[in-house]
Protein backbone atom coordinates (compact mmCIF):
# COMPACT_ATOMS: atom_id res chain seq x y z
CA UNK A 1 0.00 0.00 0.00
CA UNK A 2 1.44 3.33 -0.69
CA UNK A 3 2.56 5.87 2.05
CA UNK A 4 4.37 9.09 2.35
CA UNK A 5 6.18 10.95 5.08
CA UNK A 6 5.50 14.82 4.63
CA UNK A 7 5.38 18.50 5.90
CA UNK A 8 3.50 21.44 5.28
CA UNK A 9 2.62 25.04 6.36
CA UNK A 10 -0.74 26.02 6.86
CA UNK A 11 -1.84 29.37 6.86
CA UNK A 12 -5.15 31.87 6.04
CA UNK A 13 -4.62 33.50 3.04
CA UNK A 14 -3.32 32.84 -0.43
CA UNK A 15 -0.99 35.70 -0.30
CA UNK A 16 0.88 34.92 2.77
CA UNK A 17 1.05 31.48 1.71
CA UNK A 18 2.78 32.52 -1.66
CA UNK A 19 5.02 34.70 0.06
CA UNK A 20 6.26 32.05 2.44
CA UNK A 21 6.75 29.83 -1.09
CA UNK A 22 8.89 32.53 -2.08
CA UNK A 23 11.01 32.63 0.48
CA UNK A 24 11.34 29.14 0.01
CA UNK A 25 12.41 29.46 -3.19
CA UNK A 26 14.90 32.02 -1.83
CA UNK A 27 16.64 30.18 0.22
CA UNK A 28 14.94 30.41 3.61
CA UNK A 29 14.67 27.06 5.69
CA UNK A 30 11.19 25.40 5.35
CA UNK A 31 11.11 23.93 8.87
CA UNK A 32 11.40 27.79 10.40
CA UNK A 33 9.17 29.37 8.66
CA UNK A 34 6.74 26.25 9.83
CA UNK A 35 7.22 26.99 13.26
CA UNK A 36 6.86 30.99 12.85
CA UNK A 37 4.07 30.76 10.99
CA UNK A 38 2.00 27.42 10.29
CA UNK A 39 -1.61 27.94 12.08
CA UNK A 40 -1.37 23.87 12.46
CA UNK A 41 -0.15 22.11 15.90
CA UNK A 42 2.43 20.38 13.27
CA UNK A 43 4.14 23.66 13.05
CA UNK A 44 5.59 23.30 16.38
CA UNK A 45 7.86 20.55 14.45
CA UNK A 46 8.39 21.98 11.50
CA UNK A 47 5.36 20.89 9.76
CA UNK A 48 5.97 17.93 9.70
CA UNK A 49 3.03 15.23 9.55
CA UNK A 50 5.04 11.95 9.64
CA UNK A 51 3.61 9.25 7.43
CA UNK A 52 0.41 8.29 6.27
CA UNK A 53 -1.79 6.67 3.60
CA UNK A 54 -4.21 7.53 1.09
CA UNK A 55 -7.47 8.62 2.44
CA UNK A 56 -6.06 9.94 5.98
CA UNK A 57 -5.63 13.49 4.79
CA UNK A 58 -8.20 15.85 2.85
CA UNK A 59 -9.01 15.00 -0.74
CA UNK A 60 -6.96 18.02 -1.77
CA UNK A 61 -3.98 17.27 0.38
CA UNK A 62 -4.13 13.39 -0.58
CA UNK A 63 -4.09 14.51 -4.72
CA UNK A 64 -0.54 16.61 -4.34
CA UNK A 65 1.07 13.93 -1.65
CA UNK A 66 0.14 11.17 -4.05
CA UNK A 67 1.36 12.77 -7.28
CA UNK A 68 4.24 15.48 -6.80
CA UNK A 69 7.77 14.96 -7.25
CA UNK A 70 9.50 14.20 -4.13
CA UNK A 71 11.39 17.21 -2.27
CA UNK A 72 9.95 19.79 -3.89
CA UNK A 73 7.79 22.74 -2.28
CA UNK A 74 3.99 22.54 -3.67
CA UNK A 75 1.01 25.34 -3.29
CA UNK A 76 -0.37 27.11 -2.32
CA UNK A 77 -3.03 24.24 -2.19
CA UNK A 78 -6.42 25.56 -0.64
CA UNK A 79 -8.32 23.09 1.98
CA UNK A 80 -11.16 23.33 4.15
CA UNK A 81 -8.52 24.50 6.34
CA UNK A 82 -6.72 27.29 4.63
CA UNK A 83 -3.83 27.26 2.42
CA UNK A 84 -0.71 24.64 2.58
CA UNK A 85 2.34 24.91 0.92
CA UNK A 86 2.94 21.01 0.81
CA UNK A 87 6.27 19.21 1.01
CA UNK A 88 6.77 15.27 0.24
CA UNK A 89 9.55 14.10 1.85
CA UNK A 90 9.36 10.77 0.85
CA UNK A 91 6.48 8.25 -0.72
CA UNK A 92 6.26 4.25 -1.48
CA UNK A 93 3.82 3.46 -4.21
Amino acid sequence: MASATARHILVNSEELCQELKDKIANGEDFAKLAQQHSSCPSGRSGGDLGSFGPGQMVPEFDRVVFSATVNEVQGPVKTQFGYHLLEVTSRTD
